[in-house]
């Protein structure tokens, strides 16, 4: 991978990073304002649940004005409830489909808006390290690759000693200035 691939990779992570924290602080900034929308206009009544999931809760209940309303996106902060109970519920009176239980607020998503940003980052990280590594040892197999075809075609063996200095030895033989007096001594001690 060349570095500028690489580059390029990791600010695309970064950008993945970034909007994954945006959507988070949106979601916690939106139930803010949802909250501040039923404490501007808040009434209280209570409510059946009608069905619940692990993510939805939906409820029915009756207006002072005498309608029926059951919130098309169910209740905020659904947690805890159970098909059959009846709860109290606050809502927006100029808008019954902005309801929660009472007592709920968007602290409730403080901790879940705040771990989806955080595990964003911990996936985000953990690639951009992945990308680094990948890089780094694309780019040492290339270099290591270019080194070999830089060498000399021998395998270094046979190049000659420097001038003046000792040549190697063949045969157990020397040559060279000191190797004359030991190759004498060589043959002679045959």
């Amino acid at each position: 991978m060349t570095p500028v691939i690489q580059r390029r990779v990791q600010l695309g992570l970064l950008v993945v990073g970034l909007t994954i924290t945006a959507m988070a602080f949106s979601l916690i900034v939106g139930c803010f304002k949802d909250d501040a929308a039923i404490e501007s206009s808040k009434a209280t009544v209570m409510a059946e649940v009608v069905s619940v999931d692990p993510l939805h809760a939906a409820v029915a209940f009756q207006t002072p004005d005498g309608s029926f309303h059951s919130p098309r996106f169910g209740l905020l902060y659904p947690t805890e409830l159970s098909e059959g109970q009846r709860i109290s519920v606050e809502y927006a009176a100029y808008n019954p489909d902005l309801a929660r239980p009472t007592g709920r607020t968007a602290m409730l998503a403080i901790i879940p808006g705040l771990s989806v940003a955080f595990a964003g980052w911990a996936v985000v990280g953990l690639l951009m390290v992945v990308v680094a590594e990948f890089g780094r040892r694309s780019r040492g197999a290339e270099s290591a690759a270019q080194d070999g075809d830089d060498a000399p075609a021998g395998d270094g063996e046979n190049v000659p000693a420097a001038a003046g200095g000792d040549a190697p030895a063949i045969d157990g033989e020397s040559t060279g200035p000191a190797g004359a007096e030991s190759g004498e001594e060589s043959l002679s001690s045959r």
